[in-house]
């Protein structure tokens, strides 16, 4: 009862001291009673939850007790009762309704919350934060990417950054149009500040920051050609196009590949792809065999997808590894190899959209007769046994693919068939993937075909127009969504990884392919082929390696 009573005394002398500052019109001369309010924090549960709102209404009145009265405030929000420490936090915000310089103090004491528990605590911590953004938001976004940026104690410091992220990932990004305001100054803005941040960060992160920028209007459909070299430049820092290539690290394969699908939207809309296919032409393509098998698929399907978005200087320069690697992997007549069609494909795709853009390059790579009235087109020199070997190779591919289209139109019946049998749906699911593959499988075939057909020619026209849909491409809009790396995570088992979907120059003969072979032979051709970005770690595989780009 004696506690009860204390309890109400201390309750009612807040309400005093709360009703004679708001009715003194000179409030600073008030300062015991706002001693009394900052003193009454100490006391019961109640009183705690009143003072946590009185100490911030009456701050700006009070300089001299500025620093007594924020520590007391942040004594509650260690308080372990969840009332004290939700109204200590919805508190907050109002330090600096009218004393605006305690913005970034705040933000960063807010931050700290957000690993909080509770629901209740998390989202008054959310609203809290966002009521400073409305009311400074460049003051609030530099402290909260600060603490992305920087991160002394990382045992301690990465949850928070954690948080910190997805809080700006599903609070901060959706609202930019009610945020980031004057527009073009605040869009400025948070591009630097997510610029910094990017010299430590994880694929998924580089992705959820890249598409971010995309959205913003200072790089929409209307931006200059600077602001695509730009994001461009982001893209190349993370790809880390200035170290040294080694096929033994992994880490750097999936950036790379990653990177050069991300930047395809940018080659599209007329950025330079020239520091990418340098960095491939130099240190990448003449190791091409090392790379692991998974990747490779994934690095073939990056180039056929940037060749028709490439100048004629870096056409030319590529060219080159390209042919080399398409007379390795179009086997010979005696050589018996088995064929990869996916990377046929590929390489055939690209080679004609970098020969459209330098013809006479192929004079001395292919041995054709092609005629600019450059000294490049080198038609004094004899590239016989070239046209002899590369048309050879033609038609063996051609052979092969006519046997395969025949097996894998054959196992369409099969499968029709088997459709009609099928009782599970686990042997329905089966049998429709072992469709969809045939499917992606004879795309693929058609494909070939109509790429080889015009290579035979002394004088060829290459294809450098959208005759030619690639085959993953179609088979995109028809899959499932299961068919999307997700970026930051592991491939699926299913993905496409290069070495399933070949056929044998051996096996033309009647009944020399299996048509268990056949069903294989182009499998997951539907899922596409890209690899996510696979963070292990920061930086794709461990914290500061830098990669920011100022």
């Amino acid at each position: 009862m004696t506690d009860l009573s204390e309890e109400a005394k201390h309750i009612e002398k807040l309400y005093e001291f709360g009703e004679r500052l708001n009715e003194s019109k000179d409030k600073s001369q008030n300062v015991k009673d706002y001693q009394g309010i900052i003193d009454a924090a100490k006391s019961s549960i109640k009183t705690k939850q009143l003072a946590a709102q009185l100490i911030p209404r009456f701050f700006k009145f009070f300089p001299d007790q500025s620093g007594p009265a924020l520590e007391r405030h942040l004594d509650l929000l260690e308080e372990e009762d969840l009332g004290v420490r939700v109204q200590a936090i919805r508190g907050l915000p109002l330090f600096c309704k009218d004393t605006p310089e305690y913005v970034p103090k705040i933000v960063y004491i807010l931050v700290q919350l957000l690993a909080a528990e509770d629901f209740v605590e998390r989202d008054a911590v959310h609203k809290a934060i966002m009521s400073l953004l409305r009311q400074d938001v460049k003051a609030s976004l530099t402290t909260l990417f600060g603490r992305i940026a920087n991160v002394d104690e990382p045992s301690t410091d990465e949850l928070i950054r954690e948080k910190i992220l997805s809080f700006i990932r599903d609070k901060v990004f959706p609202a930019k149009a009610e945020l980031l305001k004057p527009q073009e100054e605040m869009e400025r803005h948070i591009t630097d500040l997510i610029k910094k941040s990017l010299e430590d960060v994880t694929g998924a992160e580089f992705r959820m920051f890249m598409d971010f920028l995309k959205s913003l209007s200072l790089f929409g459909d209307k931006a200059p050609p600077e602001r695509m070299k730009e994001l461009v430049g982001l893209i190349e820092a993370q790809a880390d196009l200035d170290a040294q290539f080694t096929v033994s690290d992994a880490d750097h394969i999936d950036r790379l590949i990653s990177c050069l699908f991300m930047a395809l939207p940018f080659f599209i809309r007329g950025a330079s792809s020239s520091k990418f296919l340098n960095y491939l032409n130099k240190d990448v393509l003449p190791v091409f065999d090392k790379l692991p098998e998974e990747r490779k698929l994934d690095l073939l399907k990056a180039l056929a997808e940037i060749s028709p978005y490439t100048t004629p200087q870096d056409s030319r320069q590529i060219l080159s590894p390209i042919v080399q690697l398409l007379k390795k992997y179009m086997p010979g007549r005696k050589t018996g190899d088995e064929m990869n069609f996916t990377y046929v494909e590929c390489l055939l795709y690209a080679f004609h959209h970098l020969a459209h853009k330098a013809p006479n390059a192929t004079n001395s790579l292919c041995g054709y007769k092609i005629v600019t009235g450059q000294p490049s087109d080198r038609l004094g020199e004899d590239f016989t046994e070239h046209y002899k070997e590369f048309i050879e190779r033609l038609n063996v591919v051609e052979e092969l693919t006519r046997a395969t289209m025949k097996k894998l139109t054959q196992g369409m019946a099969e499968h029709n068939k088997a459709m009609a049998s099928a009782k599970t749906e686990d042997e329905k699911n089966t049998v429709k993937t072992q469709k969809q593959n045939a499917t992606s499988g004879l795309r693929t075939c058609n494909n070939i075909l109509a790429m080889t057909k015009p290579l035979h020619s002394k004088t060829p026209s290459f294809i450098g127009d959208k005759s030619i849909t690639l085959s993953w491409k179609e088979a995109t809009k028809a899959s499932a969504p299961a068919a999307t790396n997700v970026p930051g995570g592991k491939r699926p088992a299913s993905a496409v990884n290069g070495s399933n979907n070949t056929a044998s120059k051996k096996g033309r003969g009647a009944g020399g392919m299996q048509n268990q072979l056949v069903n294989r032979a182009l499998e997951g051709l539907s899922q596409g082929g890209r690899g996510g970005m696979r963070g292990r770690g920061r930086g794709w595989g461990g914290r500061g390696r830098g990669r920011g780009y100022r």
